[in-house]
């Protein structure tokens, strides 16, 4: 807390000086803003801390009360550095006054601060709040479809032109008893006309009831082939404090349920066939197996590998991406497994994503984070996800339906 003070006090001298050649009164209303919204940042920070103590859900609200705190201390630190800039500026001149004044030569410099910089650094310091208000206002249901056509030599003639539609990361506790979004992207999906829906992970945030209010949402996803599905890491209740053991597994259980509500077949370290004029392609589902410490790893590919060494083409369904570069695992013992759909990143939902340039911070954490990836014969396509948790917006990576035709090379 003393460090957030030490930067609302260092940041107000920006608008100090900004506001320098306004009106008395201006320049007390401008201060009365600034102060007054940094209070009601500090309020709802300490309201959400308050909830979280005492091991109860906080109010929808305070997520977006924290988010916008975060976002505004966020572009604080912008303007911080504009000022330690300036402030570098001033300790030069100060040396180079002390130095004319022994010397007795020429005019003084101006150590005061520069307006100029201080604009500068509160306009660039709006430039990512925009951004950021903007992705909790509009980016974070703003549904977008991404095509690609990926061909292989060994894929079945009767799957030539097969579309293969993946969502993944719907968390959809975040919405709370909101259906709208979901009852949009669900007929966003249908109009895709694809052949097999797959979703790849991360149904809730953290528990099975979170999932309740959409099931009739999700129930409406329809495709040629039925939906299958797969368990992400936020699925097994693991960052929950449960009562009992047998609680978390009740909860896994009726997460389950859901699933098959929706008219999803959950696949769990297990394969289907996918049949098509005599022809077949093989769609292995694992549970959730991450590379990085701390993730859990309840996959087994090998099990759901197992009865698929004949059919010719292989789609692995792995939430987690570094699962398909760990050593011993899809690229080192697999080399059947033509494409691997994941997801789990979510682009960190902030970032640029432009046709050739992709950037975000989670990429120093994954290497594989966002589109396609290719390793000798092999695939990987990473989702950025449909919903959103933590902040409950999206920058840059919006939420994505990702439509996949399949095409004999």
């Amino acid at each position: 807390m003393a460090v957030l003070l030490a930067v609302e006090v260092y940041v107000f001298q920006a608008v100090r000086t900004a506001t320098g050649p306004w009106s008395a009164g201006a320049q007390r209303l401008a201060a009365w803003g600034y102060w007054g919204i940094t209070g009601a940042t500090l309020l709802g920070i300490m309201v959400v801390f308050y909830f979280r103590s005492r091991g109860v859900a906080p109010p929808a609200w305070t997520t977006y009360a924290f988010a916008t705190a975060a976002a505004l201390w966020f572009s604080k630190i912008i303007v911080v550095v504009f000022l330690l800039a300036d402030d570098l500026i001033r300790l030069g001149k100060v040396t180079l006054n002390a130095v004319s004044t022994s010397t007795s030569s020429g005019a003084p410099y101006d150590p005061s601060r520069s307006r100029f910089l201080a604009l500068l650094g509160l306009g660039a310091a709006a430039i990512p709040f925009g951004a950021l208000v903007w992705g909790m206002v509009k980016g974070a249901t703003d549904f977008r479809v991404k095509r690609l056509t990926l061909r292989y030599p060994n894929l079945p003639a009767a799957f030539d032109g097969f579309k293969i539609l993946q969502i993944s990361d719907l968390h959809v506790g975040s919405y709370n008893a909101n259906t709208e979004p979901l009852l949009r992207a669900s007929a966003l999906i249908n109009q895709q006309g694809a052949d097999l829906v797959v979703m790849t992970g991360d149904l809730v945030n953290n528990t099975a009831p979170e999932a309740e209010p959409h099931l009739e949402a999700l129930s409406r996803i329809r495709s040629k082939y039925p939906l299958l599905s797969i368990l992400g890491n936020h699925d097994y209740g693991d960052y929950v404090q449960w009562e009992t053991p047998a609680a978390k597994r009740a909860n896994l259980v009726r997460l389950k349920e859901h699933h098959a509500a929706a008219g999803w077949n959950l696949l769990l370290n297990e394969h289907r066939i996918i049949e098509k004029d005599g022809e077949r392609i093989a769609i292995l589902g694992v549970e959730n197996w991450g590379a990085r410490l701390g993730f859990p790893r309840y996959g087994d590919l090998s099990a759901a590998h197992q009865g698929t060494e004949a059919v010719p083409f292989k789609v692995l369904l792995s939430h987690d991406p570094s699962h398909w570069e760990a050593d011993d695992q899809v690229l080192a013992r697999f080399p059947d497994i033509d494409l691997t759909l994941s997801g789990h990143t979510h682009g960190m939902q902030f970032g640029i994503n432009l046709p050739t340039f992709k950037w975000s911070p989670v990429q120093y954490a994954y290497k594989q984070w966002a589109g396609l990836y290719e390793k000798g014969r092999q695939r990987l396509y990473v989702n950025t996800g449909l919903g959103y948790i933590g902040y409950p917006g999206r920058v840059g990576f919006l939420p994505e339906i990702t439509v996949i035709e399949l095409k004999r090379a």
